[in-house]
């Protein structure tokens, strides 16, 4: 089971989220704290620009996951999506799924091959 700000992966909010308080609503995605220091450094150096809420999933996983609905929210609402899981199965169906959706994904020395995802070397 997934754990963190919102324990069913269902965040609360949407990109109306700037347009009421100026700011953009950052969603980052991550296995066993591997996004924290990054979440660190953009609340260190982004001061109050942006809305950060977390999906964290802290559970062992098996090597394939055939169907994902488990671990990733249904709707996923935000600005920009950050992508620190480690495992690929998760990664590519919230690529996916931010595709659908038109939510610009980054995805750091991942090799997805969804279009749209941002995946720079890291």
């Amino acid at each position: 089971m997934a754990s963190g700000k919102d324990t069913r992966c269902s965040p609360s909010g949407d990109r109306k989220n700037k347009r009421k308080t100026g700011r953009e609503k950052i969603l980052v995605f991550q296995q066993n704290g591997s996004g924290e220091s990054k979440i660190q450094g953009i609340r260190r150096y982004g001061k109050e620009r942006f809305i950060i809420e977390t999906v964290s999933i802290d559970v062992a996983l098996p090597p394939i996951l055939d169907d994902t609905r488990y671990y990733l929210p249904s709707d996923i609402q935000a600005d920009l999506i950050l992508d620190f899981l480690k495992h690929p199965d998760l990664s590519h169906d919230l690529a996916v799924a931010c595709r659908a959706r038109n939510i610009p994904i980054v995805a750091s020395g991942k090799k997805l091959r969804v279009k749209g995802a941002l995946t720079p070397p890291t």
